[in-house]
């Protein structure tokens, strides 16, 4: 078998668990619905109004929603990743998530509403990437090492931004509400809102889709890529823009969830390779999976919403060591 037909066996079998896990998802929760019954409703909702209400109302959004986030973050972290030519990259490098999480504090706050937050989260995570970029111009600076200082920088102060936010918040409420958006949920998540950063997750997805034939050059260093007549800076700045238009839409719609962005890209290496043109689409369908998985068992486990971060961190910290054992086992 050649190394492209694994690649399409790999992708379709992905998509194929994709598909099995949204009957899942669909079926499972505090009320369960067996495949058949969500098949008839999908077809025929006004058969079972309430099967119908609980399927189109409430796991729906939240299915279309933990798909998009999982394959966003999954590809802004591969992105991220040969374009900083560093595998330990994730996709809030450039201060995007505590940017984020600075304006939906400051809307919670405010006492605004899930919209508001959500649009103060995206319009503030976009502003932090901007100061990061502007620090690397102010220093004359090229390169991809003063962009992770930066974004350092940024991060540190809009984590300290948070933290004030956080000392003078009501911690009666406005407090509880800080903390578990930080920590990352789906629950208040409707198709409005996925309607809103749907033009920035189609925008970036294909810049990064257009681009993911040179991500693979670009990986290998600034002065091969030139060699290969690539315009590096451009193309850097477009899938650095992309790969920030994607976290920051993910970011404003769930809060911040960890480790997507950075495992999954490793678990689509380790099945078909170093290849960003193969390891991009692969990536977008196993973190839409993972995500899926996560957010059905955040729902179903206990009787209150298990924050998504803890799942995230429970389940990608022990695959991430096991990914680093398997590449060494492997290098040796």
């Amino acid at each position: 078998m050649t190394n492209h037909h694994y690649y399409h066996i790999t992708l379709f079998t992905a998509i194929l668990l994709v598909i099995i896990a949204i009957v899942l998802a669909l079926s499972c929760g505090r009320i369960y619905y067996s495949p058949t019954i969500i098949i008839q409703t999908l077809f025929h909702p006004q058969n079972n109004p309430a099967a119908a209400n609980i399927i189109f109302n409430l796991r729906l959004p939240r299915i279309i929603s933990a798909l998009l986030i999982g394959a966003g973050l999954a590809m802004a972290g591969c992105s991220f990743q040969s374009v900083f030519h560093n595998p330990l990259v994730s996709p809030d490098i450039l201060g995007v998530s505590y940017g984020s999480a600075v304006g939906a504090a400051s809307a919670i706050l405010l006492g605004y509403g899930i919209g508001l937050t959500q649009l103060f989260a995206f319009v503030c995570g976009i502003i932090a990437v901007s100061l990061t970029l502007l620090i690397a111009h102010t220093l004359h600076q090229r390169g991809t090492l003063i962009l992770v200082l930066a974004g350092i920088v940024i991060s540190g102060f809009m984590q300290a931004l948070v933290g004030l936010l956080k000392y003078i918040a009501d911690p009666d409420s406005q407090l509880q509400s800080i903390v578990y958006w930080q920590l990352g949920s789906l629950a208040k998540v409707d198709f409005s809102s996925i309607i809103a950063v749907l033009p920035f997750l189609i925008i970036g997805t294909l810049i990064l889709f257009v681009l993911r034939w040179h991500m693979t050059i670009l990986s290998l260093g600034d002065q091969q890529a030139r060699l290969e007549g690539i315009n590096v800076g451009m193309e850097q700045l477009l899938i650095i823009t992309a790969s920030t238009f994607l976290t920051a839409a993910t970011v404003c719609l769930s809060g911040n969830i960890g480790w997507i962005g950075l495992v999954i890209p490793h678990v689509a290496r380790l099945l078909v390779g170093d290849n960003t043109k193969e390891t991009l689409p692969l990536a977008a369908v196993i973190g839409a999976l993972f995500l899926l998985i996560v957010d059905t068992m955040a729902r179903s486990l206990s009787a209150g919403e298990i924050p998504l971060s803890i799942l995230t961190g429970f389940i990608g910290a022990p695959l991430f060591v096991y990914i680093l054992i398997k590449k060494k086992v492997q290098l040796n």
